[in-house]
């Protein structure tokens, strides 16, 4: 080997040592860290991710086939799956669309009420958000704050409906009994009590300066790209898009309701921890909003006049024939709806989520897509996290707020 050829050799030697390797971790699918029964493929150099590769499915239910072979009156309880931190407004956008379908018309009281529920869950769904964000940013303490407020919540469900977190609560037309006394003094004591604990919560955080080196640039999103990739909710609004479906396209008397829409703009995962936060505050205002209408309407409404799709009083079904048989033919699916095709959507507590329904006026539906908001967000994640830490993909997920229950419908 000549002299010229050794340096050569040398050069090659010195240049292969300065090539960096790279190695594959798997982020999930078993990952306490990931929130969620779904896997990504990360390419990693150090802590620093290169590239990332997504992957869902683990938990498909295939709800969407399901709920094709069951009557509409038994659909509810597959939305509860959705995302089962509000699964409320899963419940009520369900009941909507298939309301806009039979050409129901609920009474403004019942608006009022569903309007009460959907804006407790939005609470509930952001509470969880925030104070996991803050979690896996290394600050326990605003979880164990919020966390206790959750419980109330969820008692309040409990109180109205039986349940707890798959609520299965309300029906097509209403609800199944009216709100009593003790929902009232439970909504009143959280009114009361949860401003100073959300204050609190928001003063460990908002101006932290490790939560803000943690959070402030980290899974960024321009409004174009957010748009491009069909983003909508809490993520698209930090990003600078004012798009909020309650105002865009009311339903459930929200066009009655005087609210700001928090708008971020730098879309990153603090822009999106902010937006949630005054969410919050505006969900508590329109929740007192609702309760003084209710005021002002008839105490003892609680459902619409819809015989032919709205169970008959469980008192009445015990001592009347009539009653009886409108209960089996109801429940059994028995009654045929009329044939169309409708799109309904509800501002969900992390984006829009909607319901295409198909009916050939059969019992059940012909055709039917769940329209849900992370299934959207996750197409994105590859993204936001490269070029990042592995630390701040954890950050990145949590403050999107992906649901493997709703990404894997």
């Amino acid at each position: 080997m000549t002299e010229q050829q050794t340096r050569e050799r040398h050069i090659r030697l010195q240049e292969d040592s300065l090539q960096k390797e790279t190695s594959t971790l798997n982020l999930g699918p078993t990952h306490p860290a990931t929130h969620g029964v779904f896997q990504n493929i990360l390419e990693m150099d150090g802590e620093r991710v290169m590239s990332a590769e997504s992957t869902v499915g683990y938990i498909h239910r295939a709800f969407e086939k399901i709920a094709e072979r069951r009557p509409f009156y038994q659909v509810t309880p597959l939305t509860d799956r959705l995302n089962y931190c509000s699964s409320p407004i899963n419940n009520m956008g369900w009941h909507l669309t298939v309301e806009k379908l039979l050409g129901v018309k609920t009474p403004k009281r019942v608006d009022y009420m569903r309007v009460i529920i959907m804006e407790l869950a939005r609470i509930a769904d952001h509470l969880i958000c925030n104070s996991v964000v803050g979690v896996d940013s290394g600050a326990f303490s605003g979880f164990l704050y919020v966390m206790q407020y959750r419980e109330l919540i969820y008692e309040i469900y409990e109180e109205i409906c039986g349940s707890r977190l798959t609520t299965n609560i309300g029906r097509v037309g209403g609800f199944e009994r009216n709100f009593n006394d003790t929902v009232f003094r439970k909504l009143d004591k959280f009114l009361d009590e949860y401003p100073a604990v959300l204050k609190e919560f928001e003063n460990l955080f908002n101006r932290n300066r490790i939560f803000i080196d943690r959070t402030v640039g980290v899974g960024a999103i321009s409004a174009e790209r957010a748009l491009n990739y069909g983003f909508t909710g809490p993520n698209l609004r930090a990003a600078g898009v004012d798009y909020d479906v309650r105002v865009a396209s009311p339903y459930s008397s929200y066009q009655d309701f005087d609210f700001q829409v928090p708008v971020g703009s730098t879309g990153d995962s603090y822009d999106r921890f902010l937006v949630r936060n005054e969410e919050m505050w505006q969900s508590m205002d329109i929740i007192r909003q609702a309760l003084r209408k209710m005021e002002s309407e008839p105490a003892d409404v609680y459902h619409a006049d819809a015989p032919e799709y709205y169970l008959p009083p469980k008192a009445d079904v015990y001592t009347k024939m009539e009653a009886l048989i409108w209960h089996f033919k109801i429940i059994m699916g028995e009654v045929d709806a009329p044939p169309g095709e409708v799109y309904h959507s509800v501002e969900g507590a992390n984006g829009e989520l909607g319901f295409y329904l198909i009916s050939d006026g059969g019992r059940s539906a012909y055709r039917l897509h769940f329209r849900r908001p992370c299934f959207i967000y996750y197409q994105a994640y590859p993204e936001l996290i490269q070029g990042g830490l592995l630390s701040d993909a954890i950050i990145c997920m949590s403050s999107l707020n992906l649901i493997a229950g709703e990404l894997d419908a």
